[in-house]
């Protein structure tokens, strides 16, 4: 499922990437966002860089998937696959933060690869 690759990433951008995994869990695409643009352009946190694109292609498919959900509540199915997008998105951006804080490189598994 994920081919974790190990990085000698510093303990702060491990952190960094941690937090920015984390973070969708309250503020969506915001952080994710925010640690790209300001990371994008150095060199030195291209780990982090990768991480944050990661981060933020998965928080741009969980709102897409979430407005389908909102759609297609209107026939019902759409309020039972609410509460599973949502788990699934827990439970992904959970694990990939504890991968980040390891130093590994996570790629969601579910994720459209928008921002490149």
């Amino acid at each position: 499922m994920n081919d974790a690759v190990h990085t000698n990433a510093p303990q702060e951008d491990r952190t960094l990437a941690l937090i920015t995994h984390l973070s969708g869990i309250l503020f969506g695409f915001i952080v994710p966002l925010v640690m790209w643009l300001i990371n994008k352009d150095k060199p030195e946190k291209g780990w982090l860089t990768e991480q944050s694109k990661e981060a933020l292609n998965f928080q741009i498919t969980l709102f897409l998937a979430y407005v389908i959900c909102f759609v297609l509540s209107f026939i019902l199915i759409g309020a039972l696959l609410l509460p599973l997008v949502w788990i699934a998105g827990l439970v992904f951006m959970i694990i990939a933060g504890v991968a980040a804080n390891k130093g590994e490189s996570y790629r969601y598994p579910v994720a459209l690869r928008l921002i490149s």
